[in-house]
């Protein structure tokens, strides 16, 4: 009789016990949601594409004058696989393009500038690759190029630049960091707006 009780008390046990796997497992399951939202900062901007965002300079810096009185339009224009283009339109002037490559390493900004009859400006092509890939934000100091660019057009401080790329919420924000200057553009990107002209040098 005895044994039959604790047989009975044995099979109870692993009963519990396997029924409280079971449970843990189903929880362990229920407390590990799926994956939501782009992963870096190039998937964020590639979500974007075709779009087109106001935004303006968050800036005292009287350098940034002639900035802080214009309408900033960023516009997610071209997109790849490896390639990203974004003109950045200060009024009228459609001169800027930022170009955002994925790299084998990470990912490069580079800075297209034209003239309105679409030749290039002396200052151009200049950028950095990544040094920090954080979330949704990238930061890119000056390579070699751009430093040997800024020291030949006599403005030796540019080459201590650090570009950097950032999507927080519904904002998106570029900015320009170096020991006496740090500059800010922030855009929202909660309410897309008309898609402006293509940049100079390039067709609708």
């Amino acid at each position: 009789m005895m044994m039959g009780i604790s047989k009975k008390l044995t099979l109870a046990g692993i009963a519990v016990v396997t029924s409280t796997a079971l449970t843990a497992c189903s929880m362990e399951g229920a407390s590990a949601p799926e994956s939501t939202g782009p992963a870096n900062l190039f998937s964020a901007l590639s979500d974007y594409c075709g779009q087109a965002f106001e935004g303006r300079v968050d800036s005292d810096d009287p350098r940034d004058a002639d900035w802080t009185g214009q309408t900033l339009v960023m516009h997610v224009r071209e997109c790849s696989d490896d390639e990203i283009r974004i003109p950045l339109h200060v009024g009228e002037d459609r001169s800027r393009t930022w170009v955002v490559t994925r790299t084998e390493t990470g990912y490069r900004l580079k800075h297209d500038h034209r003239h309105e009859d679409g030749s290039e400006d002396v200052l151009t092509q200049y950028g950095g690759d990544s040094s920090l890939v954080e979330g949704l934000r990238i930061e890119f100091p000056a390579d070699e190029f751009s430093r040997d660019l800024f020291v030949r057009e006599d403005i030796p401080d540019s080459a201590q630049n650090t570009w950097m790329m950032e999507i927080e919420g519904e904002t998106f924000t570029y900015g320009l960091d170096r020991p006496d200057r740090s500059f800010r553009a922030v855009f929202d990107l909660s309410e897309p707006v008309a898609a402006p002209p293509a940049p100079w040098g390039f067709e609708d």
